[in-house]
């Protein structure tokens, strides 16, 4: 089961905004900070150290399809090397990804919650919270799921977190609860449709009548 559909699209973006624009960025702090606290605080060797921690992020990335075993070892010294920078939450992402395509739940548990520490954006840490929970729910740790998901997140990821709530309480045998989370998700979609989660509600829904 691919755990990471619903904000696969999100975590692309910003990625992509930071591979396309990353650069830039660190070269504008580079330049306002200049300007504020002084060139040799934040001089040409700070900057070229964050550019080249760039291009190792993309090479890193770029390997990860030809390799995943190797992938995971660079992903990890990676991180460790470049505990401070944007750049190690997105590893951390990209390596849990792989362990649940491996199904390896405790492993992607591990990463995502490095990606939720190390993490600088909040988008992305939202993506890595909202897949914690449902990687928690797989290991059937469904109060700890749950807690995962107390902390708010952006407002785009309220459908999320509320079908991934719905799982856990139907997971918990609390069908009412269960129910008023797909119904709270569908509320909070942003196009007013998910098919997939309908029938969720509509399958429950059933259940629920069947039982009274």
């Amino acid at each position: 089961m691919d755990i990471h559909q619903t904000e696969e699209q999100q975590v692309e973006a910003i990625k992509s905004f930071w591979s396309n624009n990353g650069n830039a960025i660190i070269a504008g702090l580079a330049i306002g900070f200049a300007g504020f606290i002084g060139l040799n605080y934040y001089n040409d060797h700070k900057l070229q150290q964050e550019l080249n921690t760039s291009e190792a992020y993309q090479t890193m990335i770029e390997a990860a399809s030809e390799d995943s075993a190797a992938f995971e070892v660079a992903g990890k010294a990676f991180i460790a090397e470049n505990s401070t920078s944007s750049y190690a939450m997105l590893t951390a992402i990209a390596l849990a990804k792989e362990a649940a395509v491996k199904e390896d739940w405790v492993q992607a548990e591990t990463y995502l919650s490095t990606a939720i520490e190390k993490s600088v954006d909040d988008g992305i840490k939202a993506v890595a919270t909202v897949r914690l929970a449902r990687v928690q729910l797989q290991l059937e740790k469904y109060e700890q799921a749950l807690a995962t998901l107390t902390p708010a997140l952006p407002a785009s990821f309220n459908a999320g977190v509320e079908e991934v709530k719905g799982d856990i309480y139907l997971k918990q045998g609390k069908t009412e609860l269960a129910r008023n989370a797909y119904q709270a998700a569908i509320d909070d979609a942003s196009d007013g449709t998910n098919p997939a989660l309908q029938m969720k509600l509509d399958d429950l829904a059933q259940v629920i009548n069947l039982s009274k």
